[in-house]
Formats: C-alpha cells, structure tokens, sequence
C-alpha cells in the first residue's frame, strides 16, 4: 500500500493509490508512506523517482554502508523503529527513510505508533506539509518522542519491580521478579539499539545539503540529536538500576537457599547425638548392663533430650541461630 501527502494545506490528507495500469507522481507530492509494499509499487515509486528502493532482506542489514548511504541523488538511511511499546517487551524492526530533493519516502513493514501520532499532528496542523525535510524532523520528533514514552514506562516498570525485591513482606515469588528484570533488560536494549541508530541517521543527514545550508533545519536537527544522546544516557541509568536489581535479587535467592540449608545443617547436627544413641540401645548385645535396667529406656530417652538440646543451646550461644 502507498500513501501521498501532498504539498497544501488541503492536500495534506493521505490519499492512497493504485499503481496498476501506470502511475505519474504529482510534482507536488512531499512524502510518499510504503507500507508492505509490493514488487509493482516498488517499480512504479522506482520509476517516478529516478531510485532504487530497498528490499526488505537489504532493511534488516545491520552493517552501516547498508543503513546509511547517498545513491542517484538521493539519501538513504535506515533505522530500527520501536512499536508495541506498551507490551512488557517492546518489537523493533527496521524502517527506510530515502530523501530526495523534494520528496521524502517511506518503507516500513509495520505499523509504529509514531506514524499514527504523525500523520493525526498533520490533520490538526496542515501548514506542516511545507517541504518534506521539514516532514522528515517532525517525524522524527514522534519517532523520538514516542522512545522517551517507552522508556518513562520501562523506568517506572522497573521502579515497580525494585518495591517488590526490597519488600520486608514480599508478596511476589523471586521467579517472577527475575523473568520481569529479564524482559526489563531486553526491553532496555531495544530502546538503546533504537536511539543509537537514531543518532547516527541524525548526525549523516546532517551534512545534507537543506540541513547543512539552512539555519532553522539545522538546529531542530540539533535538537533531535541532543534528545536522542539525552534519552540513551537515561536509558543507561535504567540499564545500570535493572543490573543491580537482578543482582540483589539473585543475592537474596542464594541468601534464601543459604537459609534454608542452614536450618537442615542445625537439624541434621540436634539429630545427630539422638540417632547415635539410639543406634547404640538398638544393637541389644547380650552383656549390655543397661538392658536389664528399669530405668534404662527412660535414661536413653533423657539422653536423647539432652544431646538434641546440647547443639541448639551451643548454636544459640555462638549466634548461628
């Protein structure tokens, strides 16, 4: 599917095209949005522009000379977009931008939610559709504003979690905190991953030509690029606390088993002299004196008592209980 915005304050609506049979892109278009789009859309955008467009295989390329390049006149740079960031584990998958002089053009394979908050800021305000830089920065400031939404939500998840570990009256299981911290974490590198290439589309672009030779552009790139290393250097804060919190929770399961294997060591240790005694009566040899002894099971019994009691008193007394 192809959505057009076009120059105008009226003609800022999307209008969604039909390639098939031959397709002339209207010289006033700004933003051509390709959403899952097909091998003839490919070719029609591709024949209207004088470019080449990405294949979705060449998207998810990691290597930079394939995410960030100039080609035919035109600039393309490719960044990983989050999406479902309400989920405990946000999705994140890549997005084409391709600048050209007087078009922008868009390849995506999902539906981010910035696209949406975009293209509402334009029904309201359609004085924004004047170039299509100027729609690329405001994209990109959803884009951008939508990454510190997800990570707010991330630090008060986590924040959440830290109330449950250090709780005196825990009423979550340690397993439970773990695998949230652990999804916390992937969550956290997902935003890093997304803002890290945000920032390095933000500093290429910036030696373009609109951006480099014209002041207001520039300086809401600046901008942008200022947010972009402000959010990964919180995302590093949320990073570390997700780091101590897993620590301390693991800490405090190994000081919980440490527990209770100590209170099996004590038990092991008070039944010890018992069973000793007990194996000692048990035996029944013959020349036993205390076998003929009217007082001798409850003297084994008291034995038994004593000799269970000794370790708890001894144990009490060094404080190891």
């Amino acid at each position: 599917m192809i959505r057009l915005y076009r120059s105008g304050c009226a003609a800022c609506e999307p209008v969604e095209i039909d390639v098939i049979g031959g397709w002339v892109m209207p010289p006033d278009t700004l933003w051509i949005d390709m959403i899952e789009p097909t091998h003839g859309e490919d070719a029609a955008v591709e024949r209207a522009l004088g470019i080449s467009i990405p294949t979705r295989a060449e998207m998810s390329e990691l290597e930079a000379s394939s995410r960030l390049y100039r080609e035919g006149g035109a600039t393309y740079v490719t960044a990983d977009i989050l999406h479902r960031g309400d989920d405990d584990l946000p999705g994140i998958d890549p997005v084409t931008f391709v600048l050209t002089r007087g078009t922008m053009v868009t390849i995506r394979y999902f539906d981010p939610r910035p696209f949406t908050l975009f293209t509402d800021k334009l029904e309201r305000e359609p004085e924004l559709c004047s170039t299509s830089a100027e729609m690329f920065l405001n994209l990109m400031e959803a884009i951008i504003d939508r990454a510190s939404d997800v990570l707010s939500g991330l630090a008060a998840k986590v924040e959440g979690v830290s109330a449950h570990v250090f709780s005196e009256g825990r009423t979550v299981g340690f397993k439970h905190l773990v695998t949230k911290l652990g999804r916390a974490h992937m969550a956290n590198a997902r935003i890093e991953q997304s803002l890290a290439g945000l920032s390095r589309v933000f500093a290429f672009v910036a030696v373009d030509d609109w951006f480099e030779h014209n002041d207001e552009p520039r300086e809401h790139l600046r901008s942008l690029s200022r947010d972009a290393v402000s959010l990964i250097s919180h995302n590093h804060s949320v990073a570390a606390g997700i780091n101590f919190q897993l620590s301390a929770a693991l800490g405090l399961i190994n000081v919980e088993q440490s527990s209770i294997f100590k209170m099996f060591s004590i038990f092991t240790a008070v039944l010890m002299p018992p069973t000793l005694i007990g194996a000692i009566y048990g035996m029944n040899f013959e020349h036993m004196p205390e076998l003929r002894w009217v007082e001798g099971y409850p003297m084994a019994l008291g034995l038994m008592v004593v000799s269970a009691l000794a370790p708890l008193v001894y144990f009490k007394r060094r404080g190891w209980i």
